[in-house]
């Protein structure tokens, strides 16, 4: 993907220059074959600051509401992006990740759905939960600490700091397809999921669980 490349290696620099940037866990990122990498979700500069020391082309959940403006739908596509309904559950943005690992690509999900508004993990939402118990493929989880002194949602501009970026070990959970099986799972699975992004996000491993919609 040349367009992904290029720009690829253009927000590297420019990340570079709004935080000092420390990458842990490199050697936990498959070199090949398909899997799903999981994030938490402190600032808009996330899936910039992560995606650009990942060497694979990832393919990342992109709220739908970014593909209003031409210009952000034509980049989004290039850059990996594909578009996802926030809150509510949406058939087609999983057949597309489903699709896209079925080809042997990277899949990039935020299983809170949406930034935080105080840079602590937030519940996630059960569809992505689902997905995830559905895949069948090596779960990589990335914990972004610092990117919300960088960039928080509420702020007005960026603000040089320090950022953190651990890739933990890959997480195995089997592929599931029987629905209600994949029900049952949910409670657990979040709480074991989120516990791993809290600790490689320097946050407490125990938190406040419950899987939202």
């Amino acid at each position: 993907m040349t367009w992904y490349r290029f720009f690829k290696s253009i927000i590297w620099v420019l990340m570079k220059v709004v935080a000092r940037i420390r990458v842990e866990g490199r050697e936990n990122i498959p070199e090949s074959g398909p899997f799903l990498l999981i994030f938490n979700h402190q600032s808009f500069l996330d899936p910039l600051l992560a995606q650009s020391h990942i060497p694979h082309t990832v393919h990342s959940m992109t709220k739908s509401t970014q593909f209003a403006h031409p210009l952000f739908r034509w980049l989004v596509p290039r850059v990996g992006g594909f578009p996802v309904r926030r809150y509510r559950v949406d058939p087609q943005a999983v057949r597309t990740a489903l699709r896209y690992l079925d080809e042997g690509k990277v899949v990039g999900v935020y299983p809170e759905g949406e930034r935080s508004w105080d840079g602590v993990l937030q519940p996630f939402r059960r569809g992505t939960v689902r997905l995830l118990l559905k895949a069948g493929v090596p779960i990589v989880p990335c914990g972004l600490e610092g990117s919300f002194d960088v960039f928080p949602r509420w702020g007005a501009g960026v603000r040089r700091s320090h950022v953190t970026i651990r890739f933990g070990e890959p997480i195995h959970l089997g592929r599931h397809d029987d629905r209600e099986e994949r029900e049952r799972l949910v409670p657990e699975t979040e709480e074991s999921l989120a516990r791993v992004l809290r600790r490689l996000s320097g946050e407490p491993e125990e938190g406040f669980l419950g899987a939202g919609r």
